[in-house]
């Protein structure tokens, strides 16, 4: 989360008491989430061990979603719409470089449209 805070100014916001170890980040002009980070149960991500995996939720292309799912570290959306969000391990199964690059991603696919003029 440093590196979006240092690359994007983007302040990790805890916004459950239920779950304090969830940070949302997002734009500072238009309030749009780009990543969601947290902990889930292993088991809910379909994986055979126990215990929690830290998680990044990240925008994606649905196209993209379906073949990476199929890839190892990454599921569809946990708890987001699974047609448009992606989720990442942070286990070190994904390189730290990869996840850098699809939240680069995700903050572009979240940024406001610009306009044309007519």
């Amino acid at each position: 989360m440093k590196w979006a805070l240092d690359t994007y100014g983007a302040q990790p916001q805890y916004l459950w008491a239920r779950y304090p170890d969830y940070a949302v980040l997002r734009h500072e002009n238009n309030g749009k989430w780009f990543a969601l980070v947290g902990g889930v149960k292993r088991s809910a991500l379909g994986l055979e061990s126990d215990g929690i995996v830290d998680i990044v939720d990240v925008k994606c292309e649905p196209d993209e979603i379906d073949f990476l799912s199929q890839q190892p570290g990454f599921f569809h959306g946990y708890h987001m719409n699974k047609n448009h969000w992606l989720t990442i391990l942070l286990d070190g199964s994904v390189p730290l470089e990869t996840v850098c690059s699809f939240i680069e991603h995700s903050f572009e696919l979240t940024a406001p449209k610009i306009k044309k003029k007519k």
